[in-house]
């Protein structure tokens, strides 16, 4: 089955995060992305978009928001192309802030 535009933007942000990402917070990543994964992905998706929303509690922060949502994006449609535009502009500026710091 072809992959549709919003699809593979997606699947480019996530592996472009991957890359940033600790090996084994890839790798979970990765797993949760696959296919197979759908029925852990939701809950998991739903779980970071709710700790991302209690994010002035310790551990919890405003960087699951996003996250969780590129994961519900891998389901739905609609949301792929604008999460995967997100992340990419996202990963620009840190990428920016990096090179300004070294």
């Amino acid at each position: 089955m072809p992959r549709s535009a919003g699809q593979q933007e997606l699947r480019a942000a996530f592996k472009r995060l991957e890359r940033d990402l600790p090996k084994r917070l890839a790798s979970t990543l990765r797993w949760l992305r696959h296919p197979a994964s759908r029925w852990a992905r939701l809950p998991a998706g739903l779980a970071l978009i709710f700790g991302g929303i209690f994010s002035f509690l310790p551990i919890l922060g405003v960087w699951m928001l996003p996250l969780g949502l590129m994961l519900i994006a891998a389901d739905v449609p609609f949301l792929q192309r604008p999460m995967a535009r997100f992340t990419m502009w996202v990963m620009d500026r840190v990428d920016g802030f990096r090179k300004t710091r070294a």
